[in-house]
């Protein structure tokens, strides 16, 4: 008995004296292995003529800012950024288009997270928005409520965050957002997959030389460095189709996002699904109009999802599926003529909330602009304002029909929402649509 107290005595001093093991990421205070935070100091806004309170640092892996009006009204908007591309160096954006002054003057404090990882990381996104908001509870008080607003790949986040943290936020704003989830990856591979096919040149998966050598000879196959031939006619209308059907704008849409959208099948330089979202895309279901003179659908090559258990899996994962159950009003707007993140997205969302019988919860709103997020402070203004009267009192506001061909299709749809004084703005892509 003696030796086995000796034995334990012996054990227990080995275990004391031994050093700590190595922890498998730094402290939530300092960003992830890879990454370096730049998150300058953001000069206080003035609000009635006082100075705002702004506070900056790490929470999570993940910069951040918050910034508090001098008299808070209690309330709390989160702002989900966009994409970052493979950039290693973490950034925080103030709410755009106005907002941010306009959130304050209403008496609200705003938090924007710059997510602990870039690319395309929507786990990232809703895990770095939602725990700011936690932790926003810790630096200034307990909100009464929480809305929130944000961009492109930040509208896959809101989509997906409220239903992540089902009644966490009260109220939703995603702008040009990626609603439609997975289905944003499948329109870049059926971008690629039908202008191969109706060239006649086959290259998936892309080869290094996609852009220098293939994408040209493609684009000459089917006339797209000038008028388009037969081929290339089919091919435009394919995209349309494809990207929210025929509606105003259409045309030079596709003039306008072509080059970039093939660059978007270029091979990727990192590795994960966060660098490389294509993984989760297919065509192996979809039929394509029109489908002459070519038999697209005949000669497209089929592709199934390089990652299928990213595809298919209901978990918070970087590319995250959006079941359309928001638990929230939710306003949205989204340009007519956007490719990059294309007007279908919408469609896709609407159709999924109308299934789950949650259609009370979504108002939608067509902008007339071909570039990505291309809104005026007053589009988004008058939309956030709508929102909160919708929060607050129920009342669902104004909206666009989405689904309806027919409607889409009319001259002047998007012309409701769109902002008259924007047409004239200089750099606009309004000016490709005709003067509503």
């Amino acid at each position: 008995m003696g030796a086995m107290r000796r034995i334990f005595g012996l054990a227990l001093v080995l275990v004391l004296l031994a050093p700590p093991a190595a922890a498998s990421t730094p402290p939530g205070g300092q960003p992830l292995p890879g990454y370096t935070i730049n998150n300058p100091p953001l000069p206080p806004a003035l609000v009635g003529g006082e100075p705002s309170r702004v506070l900056q640092g790490v929470h999570e892996h993940a910069a951040y800012t918050i910034e508090v009006p001098p008299r808070w009204n209690g309330r709390l908007a989160m702002w989900a950024h966009g994409f970052r591309g493979a950039s290693t160096v973490l950034t925080v954006d103030p709410p755009g288009y106005g907002l941010r002054q306009k959130l304050l003057d209403q008496g609200f404090a705003w938090a924007a997270s710059s997510y602990y990882g870039n690319g395309y990381d929507v786990k990232a996104g809703v895990l770095g928005t939602h725990g700011l908001a936690k932790h926003f509870h810790k630096l200034v008080g307990k909100p009464r409520d929480i809305l929130i607003a944000g961009v492109s790949m930040g509208g896959h986040v809101i989509g997906r965050s409220l239903e992540q943290f089902p009644g966490f936020y009260r109220g939703a704003l995603p702008l040009c957002g990626v609603l439609g989830d997975q289905e944003l990856f499948d329109f870049f591979l059926d971008f690629n997959l039908t202008a191969q096919a109706l060239s006649g040149i086959r290259a998936w998966p892309a080869p290094d030389d996609y852009l220098t050598s293939v994408v040209p000879r493609i684009q000459a196959e089917l006339g797209l460095t000038g008028t388009p031939n037969e081929r290339g006619a089919q091919f435009a209308a394919i995209v349309t189709n494809r990207s929210g059907g025929p509606r105003p704008g259409a045309a030079p849409a596709v003039a306008f996002w072509k080059d970039f959208l093939f660059g978007l099948a270029a091979p990727s330089a990192g590795d994960g699904l966060a660098a490389d979202p294509g993984q989760v895309a297919t065509n192996a279901l979809t039929r394509y109009a029109p489908n002459a003179p070519v038999d697209v659908n005949r000669e497209v090559q089929r592709v199934l999802p390089e990652n299928v258990k990213a595809r298919v899996t209901p978990k918070l994962t970087e590319v995250a599926r959006i079941d359309g159950r928001p638990t929230a009003p939710v306003l949205s707007l989204h340009d007519l003529g956007d490719l990059f993140v294309p007007f279908s997205m919408e469609q896709v969302y609407e159709r999924e909330v109308e299934r789950n019988g949650r259609g009370h919860l979504l108002a939608q709103r067509a902008i007339r602009a071909v570039n990505h997020c291309e809104f005026s402070p007053n589009e988004v203004g008058t939309a956030w304002d709508d929102l909160l009267t919708w929060v607050d009192t129920g009342r669902k506001p104004a909206a666009d029909v989405v689904d309806d061909p027919v409607v889409v299709a009319a001259p002047d749809y998007g012309c409701k929402f769109s902002d008259p004084a924007a047409y004239t703005a200089p750099n606009t892509t309004r000016r490709l649509f005709a003067p509503c």
